[in-house]
């Protein structure tokens, strides 16, 4: 999905005049409602430095520009694209995150990670150019056009307000993989960052290619399915036994029906400590996503996310296979049958609220079944440790009533 698109002269037209945030609020709000103010101050100011950088006879007045382009299976948007041919004629997108930071400090002993100030405090985030590199990644491994015809993504991070003489930890060697992957264009880089762009867009597309992008088929890439599948192999940690197996292939037939079939299925696995339901979880997640299948594995808690995702992901970077781990509280807003599976692990501790205020959403019960072709809920009633844990086989089975539901 494309919040606001246009080509490069007509959005030289719109800053022109005024008008460029008050259409890309508009089209925001049709989308996802009422945005913030500071939101909005960070169109008008970006886009500003973005019009003085295309303000160029040098690049196509033709491209296709992407403002807040949705990247499939996530909530995430990249602030800017610039879409058209390379000198090849090779289908090309610059990918372009823009930061109105002006200081930053590297954090040591921590990958792609740095201190700065967001929303009136110091905070650690992430590197603007793990966070572009990222983008083009999750495109890459999700988005059949990009895949298959194939589409070049070129992404970078443009700090229009920092000083790199200033605040250089921002382009410290600790960071040199991502900014080898996604370079760093700072103040005073209008022209750098004019070349960078003339390189891989050297004729327009009238956006085309964005909206190939944004309507194609979400499917996850073959390198991705045989990397995953590659890290388990092996691995005795995730070897299954006994009832596990059986558990694992009759979730496996589920989702074989669920994928020619309008119905919903809903599959209940309940067992205490130490019966290997993880184990269970993590070799569907990797033979469902081998498949081809869109799958997720999600708990309401990130340590077991991030403890199986730093187990998987292994030393390949540029394979990180992190989109498929959520949290469960990230389904509010999702379509129905989004994915074909989601595997919600440590179940008996979802909630009915989302978001940090318990705020969002009806019920994540719910919205799990919604979002997917088939649930499968993994839980352990007698773990349930706060009054907000709602997670039940009766709740379960409430929800998914309209669904044909098996219990194990």
């Amino acid at each position: 999905m494309i919040v606001y698109e246009a080509t490069v002269s007509e959005f030289v037209q719109e800053v022109l005049h005024d008008t460029i945030t008050d259409n890309v609020y508009a089209k925001y709000q049709e989308h996802f409602g009422h945005s913030s103010e500071g939101q909005i101050r960070s169109w008008r100011n970006s886009l500003e430095y973005m019009y003085k950088v295309l303000m160029t006879p040098t690049i196509p007045s033709d491209a296709g520009v992407a403002i807040e382009f949705n990247i499939p299976m996530t909530a995430k948007r990249i602030d800017f694209m610039i879409s058209g041919f390379d000198e090849m004629n090779m289908k090309s997108a610059v990918i372009v995150e823009l930061k109105q930071w002006d200081e930053c400090r590297k954090v040591e002993n921590k990958d792609g990670v740095v201190i700065t100030r967001l929303n009136g405090a110091e905070r650690q985030t992430t590197h603007p150019s793990y966070q572009a590199y990222s983008y083009k990644e999750s495109l890459t491994n999700f988005s059949e056009p990009v895949q298959q015809d194939p589409i070049n993504l070129h992404p970078c991070a443009y700090l229009h307000n920092y000083k790199i003489e200033k605040y250089p930890d921002v382009i410290d060697d600790q960071y040199k993989y991502y900014l080898e992957q996604a370079p760093v264009f700072a103040s005073g880089d209008v022209e750098k960052l004019r070349g960078f762009i003339r390189k891989y867009v050297c004729r327009g597309d009238k956006g085309a290619l964005l909206y190939e992008i944004s309507d194609g088929k979400v499917r996850p890439s073959k390198m991705l399915q045989d990397t995953l599948g590659s890290m388990l192999d092996g691995n005795e940690e995730f070897v299954m036994i006994d009832d596990q197996k059986l558990v694992y292939e009759e979730a496996l037939s589920l989702a074989n029906e669920v994928q020619n079939s309008p119905d919903k299925k809903v599959m209940i696995v309940t067992g205490g400590p130490g019966t290997g339901k993880t184990v269970i979880s993590i070799n569907l997640l990797v033979e469902l996503t081998k498949r081809g299948m869109l799958a997720q594995y999600t708990t309401k808690n990130s340590a077991p996310r991030e403890v199986y995702f730093e187990k998987l992901k292994g030393t390949k970077r540029e394979m990180s296979p992190k989109l498929l781990f959520k949290s469960s509280g990230c389904y509010v807003d999702s379509g129905n049958n989004e994915l074909d599976v989601i595997i919600a692990d440590e179940a008996h501790r979802l909630n009915a609220k989302s978001g940090m205020f318990k705020n969002k959403g009806e019920n994540q019960i719910k919205e799990i079944i919604h979002a997917s072709r088939l649930s499968v809920f993994f839980i352990d009633e007698s773990q349930r440790v706060t009054t907000s844990d709602i997670g039940s086989e009766d709740e379960i089975v409430k929800f998914g009533q309209r669904a044909e539901c098996r219990n194990y």
